[in-house]
């Protein structure tokens, strides 16, 4: 039985990235002779002060209890036989575990989704940015014997500190990601986005595009937003629903139309698609901006839509009220595309032929 030492932030289920890039691999590689040891170092009881306003010495406890939990790992890594590395090791802005990890005679993969190498911290915690230094992400690349990573925009920088990358897309569950039929209002056209409070900013910048879809379609279309926080804006009515993993499924199934708007900047040209993808395995078609990986998984008019300017954003959503045929044909499209490229089931035996090679090499 091999060993691998998951480091990571969160406990299971609680963060998608972590999800998405190493949670559902798990049991595949359980059935074919691994045993994972999951190593989060904040807790369910620790995650709303952690990720709250003010509450520094509370905190601070957190921090130094993950900085003692980390030293366990460290032992414990001794009997395993491959290091996974989820972002980071810590929480603060130094590499100290990274570095004594990649000094023990086993091979450490580092994995990260986004453009984590600049400052985005998340609102509770703007005050203290200055402790993060994402710079530390380039060492954390050297430290590594492989880097695995969502796209090939963070390939590219990920390059530059490690010739050992390779790019494995944020991959979903399609049996997992089963459309539940939900109570709907046939006459209504549901247009939907889901996140988190960090990218909530990105719905927000397409509210005045969806006001002029209201006008133009009044009660025949609804927007819905699913997230862990919402702030109404008072300039557009949505249906806001708080994100649970129990019934996310549930929730997406709503949807008659996915949107997905992002900023062409270096931050979001880091991201990996998820929010897309999610949709399309659940045959909900999507109106995307084209910005980083995503020009990799729309086809413009085939499996989505590919929207920058005002106008198009208003023709292509057009186009799919209008027309309950084009919704399905996308749909299917969309669903064809998340099955053939990015399902978990192709990407099992690529993982684990990854992690074997890792540890037969070292």
């Amino acid at each position: 039985m091999k060993k691998i030492l998951a480091i990571v932030q969160h406990r299971k289920g609680r963060s998608p990235g972590q999800r998405f890039r190493f949670e559902h691999y798990i049991q595949y590689l359980e059935k074919n002779g691994y045993e994972i040891i999951f190593s989060n170092i904040i807790d369910e009881k620790d995650d709303q002060l952690f990720y709250s306003h003010g509450k520094y010495f509370a905190k601070l406890k957190i921090v130094v209890k993950s900085f003692f939990h980390r030293l366990k790992d460290l032992k414990t890594a001794r009997d395993c036989d491959l290091i996974f590395i989820y972002r980071e090791a810590f929480m603060l802005g130094n590499t100290y575990f990274e570095k004594r990890f990649s000094k023990l005679d086993i091979p450490v993969v580092f994995d990260f989704d986004d453009s984590i190498w600049l400052n985005d911290t998340s609102d509770g915690n703007k005050n203290l940015a200055w402790i993060k230094k994402p710079e530390k992400t380039a060492k954390i690349c050297k430290y590594a014997d492989l880097v695995m990573v969502g796209n090939q925009y963070l390939a590219d920088y990920a390059k530059q500190y490690n010739k050992n990358v390779v790019v494995v897309p944020t991959t979903i569950d399609i049996n997992y990601h089963k459309i539940i039929n939900v109570e709907k209002n046939n006459n209504k056209i549901c247009i939907g986005w889901t996140g988190s409070t960090s990218t909530l900013k990105h719905f927000y910048s397409v509210i005045p595009f969806l006001k002029k879809l209201q006008k133009k379609y009044g009660d025949k279309i609804y927007f819905k937003v699913i997230a862990n926080k919402y702030e109404r804006s008072g300039e557009l009515d949505v249906k806001f629903t708080l994100w649970n993993k129990e019934n996310e499924i549930k929730e997406l199934s709503e949807f008659d139309i996915g949107i997905m708007p992002l900023p062409d900047d270096k931050w979001s040209r880091g991201k990996c698609g998820f929010k897309g993808l999610q949709c399309m395995a659940l045959k909900i078609p999507v109106v995307m901006s084209p910005v980083g990986v995503n020009k990799d998984i729309v086809q413009n008019g085939i499996n989505g839509f590919l929207t920058e300017t005002e106008d198009e954003w208003i023709e292509y959503l057009s186009l799919l009220i209008d027309s309950k045929e084009v919704r399905q044909k996308i749909g299917e499209e969309g669903y064809k595309t998340v099955k053939e490229k990015y399902s978990v089931d192709i990407w099992n035996i690529k993982i684990l032929n990854i992690f074997d090679s890792l540890i037969s090499e070292k």
